[in-house]
């Protein structure tokens, strides 16, 4: 489902605390996982997490995911990061594969994500 923007807060908090199990602590995966689980729980915190819903509703639905490049291989995708064109957030297809780009901390690396087709939406490439 794409847009779950009714999630159950703490069943979220369950999983991210399962996924996040499985990677030592201290490991920039377990890092990650923390950052994400305190900022959901300070949008709840604060009582916005109505407001969030909302965005993350509008961000599944109201806007295109769209591929930005396709690439053959990993080595042209690697070299178009280095090149300096890619932007957080840009969609690419690495391989038949899809990825996204995330500034991370030591510069713009590219994560796994599901392709437009994947996910049941328009591959507009």
């Amino acid at each position: 489902m794409i847009d779950n923007s009714n999630f159950d807060i703490d069943a979220v908090m369950k999983t991210v605390g399962a996924v996040g199990a499985n990677y030592p602590e201290g490991s920039p995966e377990d890092e990650a996982l923390r950052i994400v689980s305190v900022a959901l729980l300070y949008v709840r915190d604060m009582q916005k997490l109505d407001d969030y819903r909302e965005y993350f509703r509008k961000f599944f639905t109201g806007k295109p995911l769209t591929l930005v490049q396709t690439f053959e291989t990993r080595e042209e995708g690697d070299a178009w990061l280095a090149s300096g064109s890619a932007k957080d957030g840009d969609w690419v297809k690495i391989a038949g594969r899809g990825f996204i780009v995330i500034n991370a901390l030591k510069g713009l690396k590219f994560i796994p994500a599901r392709l437009p087709e994947e996910l049941g939406l328009p591959d507009s490439k």
